[in-house]
């Protein structure tokens, strides 16, 4: 059975035992992570998404692309030329199971890029560790109170320009506070605008800058 599934702006179709080379992942060599933006699982078509569904996968290391030469000259410009070179960060991953259903409860932790949320955020995104660590914790009722609640954070329609629909994509990205906004640099704030396909809203809303003074 194979699967299609989108991260980093682009589309992977795998199978089980699968290599993967995607965008740097928030993730350590040996932990498993999990792939919940699924378009295609065998022959069930995605709504965009397959609801339950979800990949998982063993990282394998963090590894970097080959060398891309990015070289500018303008013409009838005497000296003017510019020549730098970029190397991609890339999560080298083993595809280990495709799950058609029960994604959402299987408590591992869900694949987030690296450099695109806060701290906070990619710590949230571990349940499964954090259960290890505390088993007990599990069976309270009290303990899982926190996490379900945790979506809600900050009301983020406070930003210009966000409506519920842009909440909910900040939700699934982990972002639900404004301090994790205003802690972004200008490359984590690029990199969230290219991951949610804002088109440069993020720099021309000034939603750093709001999520300062909101967060105070």
């Amino acid at each position: 059975m194979f699967a299609v599934l989108k991260t980093g702006g682009k589309q992977y179709k795998v199978q089980s035992g699968d290599l993967l080379r995607v965008e740097k992942l928030a993730a350590d060599a040996g932990e498993t992570v999990q792939f919940n933006d699924i378009l295609m699982v065998g022959a069930t078509v995605g709504t965009p998404l397959v609801e339950g569904a979800g990949v998982q996968a063993e990282v394998i290391d963090q590894i970097k692309g080959e060398k891309v030469i990015h070289y500018v000259k303008r013409r009838r410009k005497h000296s003017s030329q510019r020549r730098k070179g970029h190397r991609q960060q890339l999560t080298l991953l083993r595809v280990t199971e495709i799950l058609e259903s029960g994604a959402d409860k299987s408590g591992v932790k869900a694949a987030i890029g690296a450099g695109s949320v806060s701290a906070p955020a990619v710590a949230a995104a571990a349940p499964k560790k954090a259960a290890k660590a505390a088993p007990k914790a599990e069976e309270a009722p009290e303990a899982e109170a926190p996490a379900a609640d945790a979506p809600a954070g900050d009301d983020l329609k406070k930003l210009s320009g966000v409506g519920p629909a842009m909440e909910k994509k900040f939700h699934e990205a982990g972002i639900t506070r404004f301090a994790q906004i205003a802690a972004w640099t200008p490359e984590q704030a690029n990199a969230m605008d290219a991951r949610m396909g804002l088109k440069g809203k993020i720099e021309k809303e000034g939603w750093v800058a709001q999520a300062k003074d909101l967060a105070k």
